[in-house]
């Protein structure tokens, strides 16, 4: 069948006029006459490309999904400033070495294991401050060695929201934070909340919020910045 479609496609073209060019008219109603003549798999064979790629250029338009804190992204903190603490965890990547990063939580006494180079003293450092400790270590096994320290987790900084608020529980202390805009975080009030009296609870100390001044910018003093380990409190 298929040697059988081979000479009547060759007899037709020997029919065409020499004159009509790729393009014309002419081509393009004898070539569609053509299709009858190609074996039903040729047929098949380009829908389906046709198909994979029109689903292909759909995949590609679609919107990428951003990926939630914590899952496979670094946490928004400054390198320069953000000082590393205890249960924080890292990830540490040297180029062309694989082997020798991964991700690392800092124990209580603020002290990571690195392969090849032992204990580091991690806590109280920014991540660029651990970079290049790293580097001048890993300089004495690698030359030139490109290091790269980020904070994928924050868990040594928190602070905690209870009471009249749509969201309660531990929220992890990541970049510079006031009361206002950690209620902004908790999704706001509850229907009965009292927002004239919110209490920020630091150790032995208490601190009051009223809410709707701040909303109208009166006494903005009170809209403190939130340190580790603070509580705010609704009633």
């Amino acid at each position: 069948m298929h040697r059988m479609n081979e000479f009547a496609t060759t007899a037709f073209l020997r029919l065409l006029p020499g004159r009509l060019l790729p393009g014309r008219t002419g081509v393009v109603c004898l070539l569609s006459g053509m299709l009858c003549l190609a074996a039903p798999g040729q047929v098949q064979q380009g829908g389906k490309q046709a198909a994979d790629t029109a689903e292909k250029k759909r995949i590609a338009n679609e919107p990428v999904p951003i990926a939630p804190p914590g899952i496979g992204t670094a946490a928004p903190v400054d390198p320069k400033s953000y000082k590393i603490g205890s249960e924080d965890v890292l990830r540490i990547q040297v180029w062309k070495e694989p082997e020798l990063g991964g991700l690392m939580t800092v124990r209580p006494d603020g002290i990571i294991t690195v392969d090849l180079v032992g204990e580091i003293q991690a806590s109280g450092l920014t991540p660029d401050q651990l970079t290049q400790k790293l580097k001048e270590e890993y300089a004495k096994l690698i030359n030139n060695p490109i290091v790269i320290v980020s904070v994928h987790q924050v868990r040594s900084k928190k602070y905690y929201l209870s009471g009249g608020l749509m969201r309660n529980g531990e929220v992890p202390l990541v970049v510079p934070t006031t009361v206002m805009e950690a209620l902004s975080i908790a999704g706001g009030f509850t229907e009965f909340a009292n927002k004239k009296k919110v209490v920020i609870l630091r150790g032995d100390k208490r601190y009051f919020f009223n809410y709707n001044e701040v909303a109208k910018g009166k006494k903005l003093e009170q809209n403190i910045y939130l340190e580790n380990g603070d509580f705010i409190i609704v009633n």
